[in-house]
């Protein structure tokens, strides 16, 4: 997300220089963790309505309703977001994450918190903005989730790439086994 500079190499997202256009870089990247980045004394809405104008969205109030409902939080809209579950927290960070229809998605464990059809939600977002052409580049330890929903598996052990395959090439069965003897 462009808080560290790299120690070696370059680094370059839609064709910029990360350490010379990192303002512009961080303009074409969404980022979702575990942690939701909202502001617990705003409610919903006016949590997004302050990040689009950070991310100056001429769409703002038609694409703030348009994600409160695809995240299911319409009618939650003018709630604290103190007042929110957990679930809906993480939901709402889902609509913060894209909504400035970034280039390039960081997800950092983003289904921690979410139910079943919430989890649901955000797949389908998933595979909607991977038809959009955007990168997303997703970190968990569920490896079914991480198997049924990404287009390649790469995994890092001590700081390095130890694995790196097209998920077409991947036994599902398999996997957990392989991934094991990668990591130890």
């Amino acid at each position: 997300a462009t808080l560290t500079r790299p120690t070696s190499g370059t680094v370059h997202i839609a064709g910029m220089d990360l350490a010379r256009s990192g303002e512009n870089v961080r303009r074409k990247i969404g980022f979702l963790s575990h942690r939701t980045l909202l502001y617990n004394d705003l409610t919903a809405e006016q949590n997004l309505r302050f990040y689009a104008r950070m991310y100056d969205l001429d769409e703002g109030p038609t694409r703030i309703q348009d994600l409160l409902e695809r995240v299911g939080l319409a009618a939650r809209r003018y709630e604290q977001v103190a007042h929110l579950s957990r679930g809906m927290q993480q939901r709402l960070a889902v609509a913060r994450a894209v909504l400035h229809h970034p280039q390039v998605l960081l997800l950092d464990e983003p289904y921690t918190g979410l139910d079943p059809n919430a989890a649901q939600v955000l797949t389908d977002l998933l595979a909607e903005l991977a038809g959009e052409r955007c990168a997303i580049l997703l970190t968990t330890h569920n490896l079914e989730r991480g198997l049924a929903i990404g287009h390649r598996v790469v995994v890092l052990a001590r700081g390095r790439l130890v694995y790196d395959e097209r998920r077409e090439t991947i036994n599902p069965a398999a996997f957990p086994e392989t991934y094991r003897a990668i990591v130890a």
